[in-house]
């Protein structure tokens, strides 16, 4: 299935205040999952196998490295956990970086809130406005996004340009 995302990704140095914030804004919290993400090696875009207990799924997205909301087009695909899918992809398309983090999943509405914590690069916080039958505007995903920088209190300088990827990889 592809779909059009607006998101960013925020350095988080208190996720005890997002949390509180989520909670007194009726957040669905869906749950804590432990996710490993592997990143082949592609000639455009990211393409990640996510294994989690709650999430687990083939992800090719393309989109910018800046900071601050930024469109994402993704195509997502299902999976189920202990196939060969994995198996497959490490030969025939390499490893690029494993990301290996604890993430709480948070909606409300169709946005979708992680708290993140990455082993290696800390915590974080990314909100991901999601195009639904009722929300399909460019316009209108960037202002909720941009709504919720300003509920988060998330400074420019919190702002992330790049996928978590792209920040390990910088590490090495």
């Amino acid at each position: 299935m592809q779909h059009l995302n607006i998101e960013v990704k925020a350095r988080c140095a208190d996720p005890d205040r997002i949390r509180a914030i989520l909670k007194a804004n009726g957040a669905d919290f869906r749950g804590t999952d432990r996710q490993l993400d592997t990143y082949f090696k592609v000639s455009r875009g990211r393409l990640k196998l996510r294994e989690g207990l709650i999430e687990n799924s083939l992800v090719f997205y393309e989109r910018e490295d800046r900071s601050g909301p930024k469109q994402s087009s993704v195509i997502l695909f299902q999976t189920d956990p202990g196939s060969v899918l994995k198996d497959i992809l490490v030969k025939a398309q390499g490893v690029l970086v494993v990301i290996d983090k604890i993430r709480e999943i948070y909606f409300i509405e169709n946005v979708k809130f992680h708290i993140d914590v990455v082993k290696g690069l800390g915590s974080f916080l990314e909100i991901e406005v999601m195009e639904t039958n009722l929300a399909t505007d460019k316009k209108e995903l960037l202002a909720q996004c941009r709504q919720y920088l300003r509920l988060f209190s998330v400074s420019e300088s919190e702002l992330v340009p790049y996928s978590y990827s792209d920040l390990l990889l910088q590490k090495a």
